[in-house]
């Protein structure tokens, strides 16, 4: 999935991105309320994570903002406040879930796993087909050609970031922002490591190649 994070403390913020996108997932990850309002509104998100107490706008309003303006991504509240009545206050803000610091990442995990499995009422897919490719992105369950392909959290990320850009070319450098979180060239072979395992999953046993490499440029999935 990818998921927003809004948190303006340093430590939680990373320990909760490097988290989730060891699992798979692509992350963002804001650290100013009003910053991160802005985010949510530009991007495409599948989940957000927001604290209640940031710096700008504080998480509540964030959420009755984006329910007002009728955006129904699952949210999950993290709170240092854990009385009766600020998780009220919370969820009836529009809030899907409330989670109260300190917490263990398993359960956060779990959370997040458990709202992104909740049907969505919102216009962002859930489901991406490309010819006979499929990919279902709340079960992580991938297909070709009605077989089952059995890839790791990061070729899965890797997949659905070409998928959701189909047709066009994502360069080394975004890939490795958008899989990875490295925001520089550090002279490594991983994004053509993967590239390459994910050619022998999801193109060599089939008769036709989905992944093309566009020389000295980077690489695109032909929806063609």
């Amino acid at each position: 999935m990818k998921i927003l994070v809004i948190e303006d403390d340093r430590m939680t913020g990373s320990y909760i991105a490097e988290g989730l996108r060891e699992e798979g997932h692509s992350v963002d990850l804001i650290d100013d309320g009003t910053d991160g309002l802005i985010q949510a509104t530009v991007g495409s998100y599948d989940l957000m994570i927001v604290d209640r107490m940031l710096p700008g706008l504080d998480g509540v309003s964030i959420v009755k903002t984006l329910r007002g303006a009728k955006n129904r991504v699952p949210i999950l509240l993290l709170t240092a406040l854990g009385g009766v009545d600020d998780r009220i206050e919370g969820l009836n803000s529009g809030g899907d879930d409330y989670l109260v610091k300190p917490f263990a990442f398993g359960e956060l995990s779990a959370r997040v796993a458990a709202l992104g499995r909740r049907p969505q009422m919102s216009d962002e897919p859930t489901f991406l087909r490309i010819r006979d490719l499929e990919i279902n992105l709340l079960t992580r369950k991938v297909t070709r050609a009605g077989q089952v392909i059995d890839l790791l959290p990061r070729e899965f990320a890797l997949l659905e970031q070409l998928t959701r850009r189909k047709g066009r070319i994502l360069t080394r450098t975004m890939l490795l922002e958008a899989v990875w979180d490295i925001h520089f060239d550090p002279q490594t072979n991983v994004v053509e490591t993967h590239i390459s395992r994910l050619r022998a999953k999801v193109d060599k046993p089939f008769d036709s190649e989905l992944i093309h490499t566009v020389r000295g440029s980077g690489y695109r999935i032909n929806a063609e």
